[in-house]
């Protein structure tokens, strides 16, 4: 029998279950969408019944198999996204959507009692979100729910919840309590007063190492079980493993989010106007990040170009770089996100011309964007992953914007998965870690000047 890890790659749209063998090859997988049901108010939000049942199934399936010998079992799921469960450990309340609309009373409240010097932001390294500062979550409940909060044992970051289906053991994430949550004190490193004040500590189990693990039993095999992590921190660590020189990574997607783990300064004031927050590595170091919607701008961009020059809203797939009509456009002197969508499409003469322009504003959106995290480190390179680093207008004008620095266009298959593989390593794998987990490809201005493997 073949040894593996079995990872769950738990995300808003897709669920994902991966079996990877000793050498960070993914040899099984299987996926699928599992629809959304509504909370007790209406808004959508995550089945988490059907949830439990696609994983514990899943796990079922590959423990059975006559091929994999499974050796451990790992997890990375998305975050700002509690599981509620009761003594008994069963599913207390619905798994509230992180887009859920927040009570503005109840917030002005909370920012009142705790926010008095303006600086919880800051110290908690979280911009103010909403529903997406998950402890406000919590604090909802409490104080518009208190018959269902009382009734909580655990509050469970969703990772740590599937965690929890495998061992049966309650625990707490640094990456899911670092993101964005509002309840941890990065000065301090320890949890915020106002989590202790209002009784939410005790809805929290222990803190448990993102490196460690439990022994567990599940379908009559004995096998090791870790606590589970934050998506975007796990997509960090096959580049955390890989390199040890200082980088930045911009991963890209609906959100493009640059993530410097070389970064140790505070966030100031300025800093979190411009939607830059700090994650937790899962080492506890903290990373600070900064974050575009410029794949949302994208995407509603090519739809407009499409309907104006009569293409497929895929046709920018088609356009290749060209510098020379890069040299004749305009680049916008106050980079912002939406700049595009204010130029009349009457000013291009061909698609091709429109699509340069919109990568051109996009890219130096990004340029100010990512440079917020760069301005006083010593990072030489860029890493790019997600589907801008497919784009060669995206790669080439980020290489010109940051002429300086090494641009690369890289690539790890299912880099969450690998990540939280690469996270308990130790636990379950006595081979050294491969040399080729990260594909890149250099990039110049004016074109592409090797093709590597690091």
């Amino acid at each position: 029998m073949q040894p593996v890890i079995a990872i769950l790659d738990i995300g808003k749209t897709n669920k994902k279950l991966f079996l990877i063998d000793e050498h960070y090859r993914i040899v099984w997988e299987k996926n699928g969408p599992l629809p959304e049901i509504s909370d007790e108010d209406g808004d959508p939000c995550e089945d988490v019944q059907a949830l439990t049942r696609w994983v514990q199934e899943g796990l079922r399936e590959v423990l059975g198999m006559e091929t994999y010998l499974v050796k451990a079992v790992n997890c990375s799921a998305y975050g700002a996204s509690f599981v509620l469960t009761d003594k008994n450990g069963q599913v207390a309340a619905p798994l509230y959507n992180y887009l859920k609309p927040y009570p503005a009373a109840l917030q002005q409240r909370f920012f009142d009692l705790y926010n008095t010097a303006g600086d919880l932001p800051g110290i908690t390294a979280s911009p103010v979100l909403g529903s997406l500062n998950s402890g406000l979550q919590l604090y909802r409940l409490k104080h518009l729910q208190p018959a269902l909060f009382g009734s909580i044992r655990y509050a469970l970051h969703l990772p740590q919840y599937i965690s929890f289906l495998v061992t049966g053991h309650a625990c707490t994430d640094i990456t899911s309590i670092g993101c964005h949550t509002m309840l941890w004190n990065f000065r301090e490193q320890q949890y915020h007063e106002w989590v202790r004040r209002e009784g939410i500590l005790d809805k929290l189990p222990p803190l448990h190492p993102s490196d460690a693990v439990v022994p567990a039993q599940l379908e009559g095999h004995s096998l090791v079980a870790g606590g589970g992590l934050h998506d975007s921190s796990a997509a960090l660590i096959p580049y955390l493993a890989g390199f040890t020189e200082p980088f930045a990574l911009i991963s890209t997607g609906t959100w493009c989010i640059t993530l410097n783990p070389f970064n140790h300064h505070p966030l100031t004031a300025a800093e979190l106007e411009q939607d830059c927050l700090c994650y937790l590595e899962y080492k506890g170091r903290p990373v600070k990040a900064a974050r575009l919607f410029a794949g949302h701008e994208h995407e509603q961009q090519v739809q407009r170009l499409a309907a104006h020059f009569g293409v497929a809203p895929d046709h920018y797939r088609q356009v290749e770089y060209d510098p020379a009509l890069i040299h004749t456009l305009g680049r916008p002197q106050q980079p912002a996100l939406n700049r595009f969508a204010g130029r009349p499409l009457t000013d291009f003469p061909s698609y091709e011309a429109a699509y340069h322009q919109l990568m051109t504003d996009l890219v130096a959106a990004q340029q100010h964007s990512t440079q917020l995290v760069l301005d006083n480190t010593d990072v030489k390179r860029i890493f790019v992953d997600g589907g801008f680093s497919r784009n060669p207008l995206y790669m080439h004008l980020l290489a010109a914007a940051f002429p300086h620095l090494e641009v690369y266009a890289a690539s790890v298959a299912q880099a969450t998965a690998i990540g939280a593989a690469l996270a308990i390593h130790r636990h379950w794998n006595s081979r050294t870690l491969p040399g080729d987990l990260v594909e890149l490809r250099l990039y110049k201005a004016e074109g592409v000047k090797q093709k590597a493997r690091s």
